[in-house]
């Protein structure tokens, strides 16, 4: 455990934003689970919302440096070329 004041504050930080980053992760994980799982029972409308929104997660995390820049874009295209082929 660290002694000196602002050790301490920082291992506080750290951990909020490990925490913080850690949700944005799992939110992008999921809705690219959901999206795949609308894709499959052929819903249009759904897919579609849940892209957008997907779209927005995905950002943030590229934003943040949680995920590069090409994997996002990557995952973003296969998902809307299936969206895409759906309809």
């Amino acid at each position: 455990m660290a002694n000196i004041k602002s050790s301490k504050k920082a291992i506080k930080v750290i951990a909020k934003k490990t925490e913080n980053n850690h949700e944005l992760k799992a939110r992008v994980k999921n809705l690219i689970k959901d999206t795949e799982k609308a894709i499959a029972d052929n819903n249009v409308e759904e897919a579609n919302t849940l892209f957008k929104s997907l779209q927005k997660y995905v950002d943030q995390a590229v934003s943040k440096g949680l995920v590069k820049n090409n994997t996002a874009d990557r995952q973003k295209a296969r998902l809307a070329n299936k969206i895409k082929n759906m309809k």
